[in-house]
């Protein structure tokens, strides 16, 4: 990026003002250089030295990554710390950022959130660690993520969330309907569900910026086109007219539950068959198994229903990986934590452990594939799981402001969910906000 822009942006506090609240914002007035050249020898040698790498990280599996690789190499200590999830982190990330204090050298960022580090440059381009030659180890969706719309590689994929339709098959089985294939398919299954169980509802819906981007995603919707600090928004495209049309046909005729995810409500509607299907990300399972007990044996998981029938396009609904701030330390010994973990033996760990890959080398492998779930009855889950992540398009982009713009959707997008708005108007409402956003914090963003 342009010198002036980057001051431009900083001037302005862009990153702080549009996600976190911090104060101030940080980077570097390198003019846009390519990324230092790190070789292997030197992260050898870093390994052979030894230190501490501290790692800002919600992801559980990594405890065991980390004493595995302290074991390996004796020298080292990895310091695990938990500094909250998501947005809690990111918040505590840029103030210490801003402050130029308590950095950490690795920290965990899902990629809808990494575009605003990476454009700041508060994050290290990995491409100097030669990186690029990791490419083919990873599915398209997260490989795409870590690029944040740019050249640059500002980090390596942890995890991954390819989308599958999770039904229940009691509820399906009870009342004679066929298992969607496409979303026509699945308002009809909704219908009909309503009409035999007036108290089921074939999903839940109160409004998520993180579902919708992802189902625009797989309706071939691309509202985003990022260039540096030129942006354009818009959601007039047929994906977009797609998506509001086929959804809208389920708000107005009440056939999803006004239930927000996550909440006993929500769980409890899982349980009991009146919230009979999930269209969301591969790391699911495990929620279904710990917070939804009771139906053990009900569910089963299915490929995402099409937009067009016969199609078998995919989208990612979460999903991280684990970045190296500019700010941080030890680079070269975060570097050699992060490809273990992410490109190494931490993998198949992590995978043991309950997280879903993305590296096709364990979405490919038969004992992944094979894997049986004692609750989905049995069913080998993980082909579904496998085969999306292979079909994910890789050429989304989210906005450089994406969190915040994630955090006035309840406010635009949202209406439709409890007004007369339209889930369109919903969309060109986000769409403005998100372009006067843009233009005050110094971006150039047209429609």
């Amino acid at each position: 990026m342009h010198k002036q822009s980057r001051r431009l942006l900083r001037g302005i506090g862009i990153v702080c003002a549009l996600t976190l609240g911090a104060t101030a914002c940080g980077g570097s007035d390198d003019g846009g250089a390519a990324p230092k050249a790190v070789s292997e020898s030197d992260v050898e040698a870093a390994l052979e030295k030894g230190g501490t790498v501290t790692v800002w990280a919600w992801e559980p599996t990594l405890e065991q990554v980390a004493a595995d690789f302290e074991k390996e190499h004796p020298g080292v200590e990895v310091n695990l710390v938990n500094a909250g999830t998501g947005n809690e982190q990111y918040k505590a990330l840029q103030n210490a950022i801003s402050a130029k204090k308590g950095v950490p050298d690795v920290a965990q960022v899902e990629y809808y959130a990494m575009g605003q580090y990476a454009l700041t440059e508060g994050l290290t381009d990995l491409g100097g660690f030669g990186a690029d030659k990791l490419a083919g180890q990873y599915s398209p969706g997260p490989w795409n993520g870590v690029k944040a719309g740019g050249e640059g590689i500002y980090g390596l994929p942890m995890d991954s969330g390819p989308m599958a339709l999770f039904y229940n098959k009691k509820v399906f089985d009870k009342h004679g309907i066929d298992v969607p294939t496409t979303w026509d398919e699945y308002v009809d299954a909704a219908r009909a569900l309503r009409k035999a169980d007036p108290k089921a509802y074939i999903t839940n819906d109160a409004g998520d910026a993180g579902f919708t981007t992802s189902m625009l995603w797989q309706a071939g919707s691309r509202p985003y086109e990022v260039n540096g600090t030129e942006v354009k928004i818009g959601f007039g495209d047929k994906g977009a007219k797609d998506f509001t049309g086929t959804w809208q046909k389920l708000l107005d005729e009440k056939l999803v539950a006004p239930v927000t995810s996550w909440s006993d409500e929500w769980y409890k509607g899982l349980g009991d068959g009146t919230i009979a299907t999930l269209a969301i990300g591969a790391w699911m399972p495990a929620n279904l198994a710990s917070g939804v007990k009771e139906a053990a044996g009900d569910w089963r998981v299915a490929p995402l229903p099409q937009w067009t029938a016969g199609a078998d396009a995919g989208a990612e609904n979460g999903g991280s990986a684990l970045t190296l701030p500019e700010l941080g330390e030890n680079e070269a010994l975060a570097y050699a934590f992060v490809e273990y973990a992410n490109a190494g033996d931490g993998v198949e760990t992590r995978v043991k452990g309950g997280a879903f890959p993305a590296t096709t080398a364990q979405l490919d492998s038969e004992e992944f594939q094979n894997t049986e779930f004692p609750y989905f009855g049995g069913q080998r889950a993980n082909k579904v799981f496998a085969g999306s992540a292979a079909n994910v398009a890789d050429d989304w982009a989210y906005l450089p402001y994406q969190v915040y713009a994630n955090s006035i959707f309840n406010d635009t997008v949202g209406k439709a969910y409890v007004s007369g708005t339209t889930l369109a108007d919903g969309l060109k409402a986000w769409q403005d906000a998100s372009v006067q956003y843009g233009n005050e914090q110094g971006f150039t963003v047209e429609k």
